[in-house]
């Protein structure tokens, strides 16, 4: 039975929309939209490979990402991170775990030597923002994997399986799929799952908040996460074909 502020069951994820293209000079471009939350993705590629990779004669490319929460994204306005001066710590968290969830994907010596990065803007936070931006940067990745195969710049598609991340939680002592703000902010335990199609982990984030949590909650949360995640790689691949 719906027992959730927005009307939802337990074990329910919010209404998920993919708007392909968004951004025309984009390679790959999505607005991922998860509910109230909307991350704009986008792919751009530079013909070159970082200079590190140069220096240690590393084949093949490189894919990084970055994240970043748009002043108006919030109730209350945030400040861009240039205006401080420096990245937050928290975005410096985010765009790394995209940037590796992508890559756990992807066989980087198929890509010729070439960067791609990946651009996750949020528009609008309402919870879920790096999970939202991760199942969104999947998408705009294969679009630009489409175009590069077209365009003959790559001869072999070097995505392995889908990627698609999602939340769980303990709120009120209840396991929940998929929170949103009102949940997360006062959730006893917070988690993020990211999985590929295949049925395997790249990254697990649980974490109590001020609450501990015992097997059978983890257990109750995973369950939540695999079945809500089933239907993340659904709604990806109706909105790619």
């Amino acid at each position: 039975m719906p027992t959730r502020i927005d009307g939802r069951c337990a074990d329910q994820l919010r209404p998920y929309i993919f708007q392909n293209h968004i951004a025309p000079n984009a390679l790959g471009s999505v607005l991922a939209k998860c509910g109230q939350t909307e991350v704009i993705c986008a792919v751009s590629v530079e013909e070159s490979v970082p200079r590190w990779m140069k220096e240690q004669q590393v084949p093949g490319g490189w894919i990084t990402a970055e994240y970043s929460m748009l002043p108006y994204s919030t109730l209350d306005r945030k400040p861009r991170d240039i205006t401080k001066g420096r990245l937050d710590g928290r975005s410096v968290e985010i765009q790394r775990l995209i940037g590796r969830s992508i890559r756990a994907v992807v066989d980087l010596t198929l890509l010729g030597q070439r960067t791609l990065y990946i651009d996750c803007d949020v528009l609008r936070a309402d919870g879920g923002t790096r999970t939202t931006a991760i199942t969104g940067a999947y998408v705009a990745l294969e679009l630009a994997m489409a175009k590069l195969l077209q365009t003959g710049k790559i001869k072999k598609n070097p995505l392995s399986a889908q990627l698609g991340a999602v939340s769980v939680g303990i709120f009120k002592g209840e396991a929940l799929l998929d929170l949103n703000y009102h949940e997360d902010k006062d959730a006893e335990v917070d988690m993020n799952v990211v999985m590929t199609s295949k049925g395997e982990f790249v990254e697990l984030q649980a974490t109590g908040e001020e609450s501990t949590y015992s097997e059978e909650d983890l257990l109750k949360m995973m369950t939540l996460a695999k079945k809500g995640m089933k239907e993340i790689f659904e709604l990806q691949k109706n909105c790619l074909t």
